[in-house]
């Protein structure tokens, strides 16, 4: 390393008023309002002119800036350490604090061993900082070692190193000794607490982690969201509501984090009605919209069927980042308006936002759901020719599924064929999907069994093969499908629809008679199916068309008794002629549900909107926005 010398600068002049005078301030004083290393480096100069360049106060202050601030340079600190022969634990401290800034995780405890070595006590401001550093780096066994010296040398009832701890064995995923570490703290506070639900939440163990939230003895809107988030994050979103509604009523505000997670809750369950309420809520209190916030939001809209507000919300914003950006595109995408994302991503272009990868996935997206295939083929090139984007795994998925669903299976097979990497299960399936649609059971057999085999607990693949063999009249293969999703005990996931109507969700299982107005909903429903036979409607069933194993609900109930259709029958109970309902379902539609809806939306004068596992449909005057394409 060069010389002291080469850092110094000129020295700062002092002028005196007299003889007995104080100087106008002083050097340590200027530190504090120091802004650039230039400047701390015309400070260190004068210092050492004094001769403090030894004083632990005096370089202490130096090495503080160095360390932590934006403006220092870490090298420089530990330049500026070398050169005292006593260092302190406050120079050891604000140096283990500027490893960690820099994620510089085993400096921070190859310090702390040399400061052992110097005979330097470690204080209670040294061990937080050293256990966040094992936690980084999971490093578990020094993590272990920093435990026993946080009880070694005396701070075994330090609050601050505790909750530390337990965050750090929460990142080690060691719950066990996260508890043991919580159960023996002599005083725990909301942080302690939070930590635990949070840790309890991360493995999945949300009901251990609801344990612990309602043993705690006061909350704050931090502990709520730890709660509300680990519901939401499981996909246990009647739960989070119910969690929510109970921190309304303790009249607790809302902050920007349990907006955001509520959101999230709106947006599984398509609750659109209190996703407004929230919405209205954060513009109302002044919650502030940063770019997360905001595209949770947009989020919410589009995936709750409105994608008008979706659009007035991302236009309304003064700042709009990537992730508002890829949200939006994909919100049009998702909406089967390949055009209007296509628009939105060339806006973007020209306002001089850099788009990413998965700004290309939306946009190869959006072109799959709107079958526009020349496109698809320019941005996928366009993309690495221009942007230097390589495609991944999801952008060939895209792509497999806009040629497989536009019928050019060999294309899709070849692009398959010419990947750099091996095929995931998203992109065989895509193809898979596509032999379905366009009956090419040769390939759909061949493809169907290598999907079968990377996934054997997913049972729409097992159908999916099952119904290829029963439109080839392979009536035995079929059974053989069904033998072995038998013998590997694999279970169809059950249909269920969800309505929001008047700000109450509503859930509904294909035959299902749960509902306390069932009895007017299924009087609804043969009112509905009476109507839209009036006009021509047959049961996709009775066309010829044998399927064995229905994909989308349970054998047993029949295409009547579908979940959706039970929906749309109670939204047609609740609503009046021009009105719009939105239905989600967890399923793909099937094509009798998708039949019967476009004819219930004519008879009955509604705009239906139902959000199934890929896409949206808009259904309107017997007609519906995917144009039969999905």
């Amino acid at each position: 390393m060069s010389s002291l010398q080469t850092f110094l600068a000129p020295p700062l002049s002092i002028s005196f008023s007299s003889s007995n005078s104080k100087p106008r301030y002083s050097p340590l004083e200027s530190l504090e309002t120091c802004s650039s290393m230039a400047q701390l480096k015309q400070n260190h100069a004068h210092l050492t002119k004094l001769g403090l360049s030894s004083d632990n106060d005096a370089m202490g202050r130096l090495i503080k800036f160095c360390a932590l601030s934006n403006d220092g340079d870490l090298d420089y600190a530990l330049h500026l350490f070398d050169t005292l022969p006593h260092p302190d634990a406050f120079i050891y401290n604000t140096l283990i604090r500027g490893y960690l800034l820099r994620k510089q995780a085993a400096d921070c405890i190859v310090l702390y061993l040399r400061m052992l070595q110097d005979s330097v006590l470690p204080n209670k401001f040294t061990f937080p900082c050293l256990i966040r550093a094992c936690s980084v780096d999971v490093a578990v066994e020094e993590g272990a070692q920093i435990h026993a010296h946080v009880f070694k040398f005396g701070f075994a009832n330090d609050g601050f190193c505790l909750n530390n701890l337990i965050h750090m064995y929460v990142n080690f995923k060691s719950l066990e000794n996260a508890r043991k570490v919580f159960d023996k703290m002599p005083r725990r506070d909301v942080v302690s607490w939070t930590t635990l639900i949070s840790g309890y939440a991360q493995l999945g163990l949300v009901d251990a982690a609801f344990e612990v939230f309602e043993w705690m003895p006061e909350r704050n809107s931090v502990s709520w969201n730890a709660m509300i988030a680990a519901y939401v994050q499981s996909n246990r979103f009647h739960e989070a509501f119910a969690l929510f509604n109970r921190m309304r009523a303790e009249n607790l505000a809302l902050d920007k984090f349990v907006a955001a997670s509520m959101l999230s809750a709106c947006t599984g369950l398509g609750a659109l009605e209190q996703g407004e309420w929230i919405h209205k809520y954060i513009r109302n209190k002044g919650i502030e919209l940063d770019p997360k916030l905001a595209t949770t939001i947009i989020d919410m809209y589009c995936k709750c069927g409105c994608l008008e507000k979706a659009y007035e919300t991302f236009k309304g914003l003064t700042y709009k980042s990537i992730s508002s950006w890829n949200c939006m595109i994909g919100g049009f995408a998702m909406h089967g308006k390949g055009e209007a994302a296509i628009s939105i991503f060339k806006d973007m272009e020209k306002q001089g936002i850099v788009p990413d990868n998965i700004t290309f996935i939306n946009i190869l997206s959006a072109c799959s759901h709107s079958g526009l295939v020349e496109e698809g083929r320019y941005y996928f090139q366009y993309m690495t020719r221009v942007h230097g984007i390589e495609p991944m795994m999801e952008h060939y998925g895209c792509m497999v599924d806009l040629l497989g669903r536009a019928g050019l299976l060999d294309e899709a097979k070849k692009l398959i064929d010419q990947m750099p990497m091996t095929p995931d299960v998203g992109v065989l399936g895509a193809l898979f999907g596509a032999c379905r649609i366009h009956g090419n059971i040769e390939l759909g057999e061949q493809v169907g069994k290598r999907v079968i085999e990377l996934e054997p607990n997913n049972s729409g693949r097992y159908v999916l093969l099952a119904n290829l063999y029963v439109k080839a009249g392979r009536y035995e293969d079929m059974a053989n499908v069904r033998r072995m999703m038998n013998v590997r005990g694999v279970k169809k996931v059950p249909g269920f629809s969800v309505i929001e109507l008047e700000g109450e969700v509503n859930e509904f299982i294909a035959g299902g008679r749960d509902h306390p107005e069932s009895k007017e909903i299924y009087a609804k429903l043969d009112e509905m199916l009476d109507r839209i036979r009036a006009i021509g409607y047959v049961p996709c069933g009775a066309e010829g068309v044998v399927e064995e194993l229905d994909e989308e609900e349970e054998k047993e109930n029949p295409l009547n008794y579908h979940s959706e259709k039970l929906a749309i029958a109670f939204g047609l109970l609740k609503t009046k002629a021009g009105d719009t309902f939105r239905i989600t379902k967890n399923l793909r539609v099937c094509r009798d549900c998708h039949h019967a809806s476009k004819l219930i939306s004519k008879v009955f004068d509604r705009e239906i909107v139902v959000r199934d596992r890929n896409r949206f449909h808009h259904f309107k005057d017997g007609e519906c926005s995917c144009k039969d394409y999905w």
